[in-house]
Order: structure tokens, then C-alpha cells, then sequence
């Protein structure tokens, strides 16, 4: 059994996914797939896979579709495939371990492209002060004092009078204009 992080791993494979130009969905969601069942079979060296559960697994309907993926994927170097040509015995599939190396990342390039078990180190020109930003100081004391003032006119009763035009329709308004 080899020593992965799954996350570590799985943002190595995201980063080559990304640089890859000639991966479509398909590929990745079998890899997503054979990754699965790699994580199930404890990362082992090598495990044996249904074709029938990977397609179902990966959302794939045509083998043709499925056999194209998987061999265009081995032969990139993703993982090692290696079909038994045995209806009941399963291939045999050996997942490669993208980058989880141990130790300190001292340059910051491996960080961004590996991802490591050690500390990753900072720059010293880090900005350590905050500015405040004066002009919001007061605005929580002003908040306050505003709910205050809108619950105390809730609070009064306003009288409604049936004749007061609510609505401000009431106007020296000439309707010979046009609208």
C-alpha cells in the first residue's frame, strides 16, 4: 500500500487536468471513477475493475466510448491499464501517484504545481499592520441611535384620517397635457 493524501493528491490531478489540452469529460469522469475505486481499494498497487461498475460509476454508456477513455488515458500516463481479456476476470489497473512529496516546500513554484507534506514558507515582506479605515469608526454608535429613532416613530400611532390624500394624487394638475 503506498502512502497517499487523497486531497493533496486529487488537486495534483486537478492541476494536470487543467494543463491538459486533450482531456474532455469523459476522461476525467473515468479517472474520477477509477479513482473512487482506488481510494476503496486502500490505494494498493494494483486492484482489478468491473467495466460494467466503471461505466456506471463514470456515467458512460457506450463501451466504445469507455475502451477509447481508458486506453487514451493509460497511454498519457495517468494510470498504467491492463485489460485480461477475460470476461470473468476484471482488468487490472495501477493508479500513479501524482506528486505528494515529503519535506519543506522551499520554493514557492513546487507549492503552486505539488502539493507537499511540509510547510510551505512565506515571504518575509508579509504586511503585518492593518489600517483602519477611520470613516467607519462611529457608524455602529450612528447605527444604533437610528434604530432607536425609527422604533420610537413605529411606536407612535399615526392617526388616519379617510379624507387626507394618502397617495399625494391631489395636485394643480392640468390634464390637457400630454402624458
Amino acid at each position: 500500500m503506498e502512502d497517499i493524501n487523497y486531497i493533496k493528491h486529487l488537486n495534483a490531478v486537478f492541476i494536470h487536468f487543467y494543463k491538459d489540452s486533450r482531456l474532455n469529460p469523459t476522461h476525467i469522469s473515468l479517472y474520477m471513477a477509477l479513482f473512487h475505486l482506488w481510494n476503496i481499494n486502500f490505494f494498493r498497487e494494483a486492484f482489478y475493475i468491473n467495466r460494467n461498475d466503471v461505466m456506471t460509476l463514470s456515467k458512460i454508456g457506450s463501451r466504445t466510448t469507455y475502451h477509447r477513455c481508458i486506453r487514451e488515458l493509460s497511454h498519457w500516463s495517468y494510470f498504467k491499464y491492463l485489460p485480461s481479456h477475460n470476461a470473468f476476470h476484471g482488468s487490472q489497473i495501477r493508479m500513479f501517484n501524482f506528486c505528494t512529496s515529503s519535506g519543506q516546500a522551499m520554493d514557492s513554484n513546487q507549492t503552486k504545481i505539488c502539493t507537499s507534506d511540509g510547510q510551505a514558507l512565506v515571504s518575509i515582506n508579509k504586511h503585518i499592520q492593518t489600517i483602519t479605515n477611520k470613516k467607519n469608526n462611529n457608524k455602529r454608535e450612528i447605527f444604533k441611535d437610528l434604530n432607536v429613532q425609527n422604533s420610537q416613530k413605529l411606536n407612535k400611532k399615526q392617526a388616519v384620517d379617510q379624507y387626507l390624500d394618502n397617495l399625494k394624487t391631489s395636485s394643480d394638475k392640468n390634464y390637457d397635457e400630454p402624458l
